[in-house]
């Protein structure tokens, strides 16, 4: 019978994110390194679709509180994600980029990290390569000019008004970083969760249950540190939602961006940042401190944007002090397209890696 892990490393590549398989066997290393042969199987029986621990246990014919036993155990290792959903606790094999990777983050030490930092020029060849893209950019709530209707999903504010459960935990990228010598100067718990479900997060947070006050403080606070937030790239992630709160220096996204040019890593929001050449006093903190593309260069006097690098994030707003920066709109031929759901986003991505998308 094919290695535990094999089989493993199989279903999680069949899944739209990818899995991809390496000459070395990196990506069977960090399995063993995450997952016991006994754990490792019972992921196997998992589906990447949200059940109860009644439904689960009928099918792999276990009493519940034995295998409530189990789910409980592996959720509190971040093998799998549980949440309160639609009234009910369900569980779920994630994938395992965005996902497992995120979920280790109160079990990451220097060996996982540096395996996970070995196999990633491999995993981002197909996590990085096929559209749609994984995250996208949500601008700062930062002025959007006067007049214009913001899409919900690119309301981060308005997106959280809605939840009613929030969770805040550390940043997985930063902690990696530390753990390899890279302290990041940024804030370290910055890694919004929510739900529109009361309590989503209490039987397994893993990080603190924090207010909708709270959560609303750490969007401030990280927009004024000149951090870029990004989420799935769906309208509608239901039955939760993140928001991370990312910097260019070592999160995963942008060092993907930057260093293998992975195009379908992060989708751009539907602005262009744009400096008023009257009111732009030539300072250049926002070409110097904030942009993390370097869409903004110096010319003559003053500063301009270089519209098809912006990725419309806006962290540079918060920055100018003479108030002489705004986001405007794309011109829609150059908004990249949202898929409606996690559903309608799973089956494109299958579609464009050649996979088939199941469910069990």
């Amino acid at each position: 019978m094919t290695d535990v892990y094999e089989r493993l490393a199989k279903k999680l590549d069949d899944m739209p994110n990818g899995y991809p398989s390496t000459e070395s066997g990196i990506e069977l290393k960090i399995l063993r390194k995450i997952f016991t042969p006994e754990e490792a199987e019972i992921a196997l029986r998992l589906k990447p679709m949200p059940e109860t621990v009644e439904t689960i246990a009928e099918r792999l014919e276990k009493p519940v509180p034995e295998m409530q036993t189990i789910l409980d155990n592996m959720t509190e290792k971040g093998q799998i994600a549980s949440l309160k959903a639609f009234g009910h606790q369900v569980y779920v094999l994630p994938p395992f980029a965005v996902g497992i990777v995120e979920l280790q983050v109160n079990r990451m030490d220097k060996e996982l990290a540096e395996l996970i930092r070995e196999y990633e020029p491999t995993l981002v060849k197909t996590v990085g390569s096929f559209a749609p893209a994984m995250l996208r950019v949500v601008p700062v709530s930062a002025k959007i000019h006067a007049g214009l209707q913001v899409h919900p999903y690119e309301d981060v504010r308005r997106m959280m008004e809605e939840a009613k459960s929030f969770q805040l935990a550390e940043c997985i990228c930063r902690k990696e970083a530390a753990m390899e010598g890279r302290p990041c100067k940024h804030t370290l718990e910055a890694c919004l969760s929510f739900s529109r479900e009361e309590g989503a997060f209490d039987k397994y947070p893993i990080g603190k249950i924090i207010s909708k006050e709270e959560a609303l403080k750490v969007l401030a606070n990280s927009e004024e540190e000149g951090l870029i937030h990004s989420t799935y790239n769906v309208e509608d992630s239901q039955p939760i939602s993140f928001i991370c709160n990312c910097c260019s220096c070592c999160c995963g996204i942008f060092r993907w961006m930057n260093e293998y040019k992975a195009p379908y890593i992060l989708a751009k929001s539907s602005y262009w940042a744009s400096i008023d050449q009257e009111n732009c006093t030539a300072c250049g903190t926002c070409a110097d401190e904030r942009c993390p593309v370097d869409a903004i260069v110096e010319e003559g006097d003053t500063y301009r944007v270089v519209a098809e690098h912006c990725i419309g994030c806006g962290v540079c707003i918060p920055a100018c002090s003479a108030d002489a920066i705004t986001l405007i709109p794309k011109p829609e031929s150059e908004q990249d397209k949202t898929p409606a759901s996690l559903i309608e986003w799973s089956l494109s991505r299958a579609a464009s890696r050649g996979v088939e998308f199941k469910t069990d």
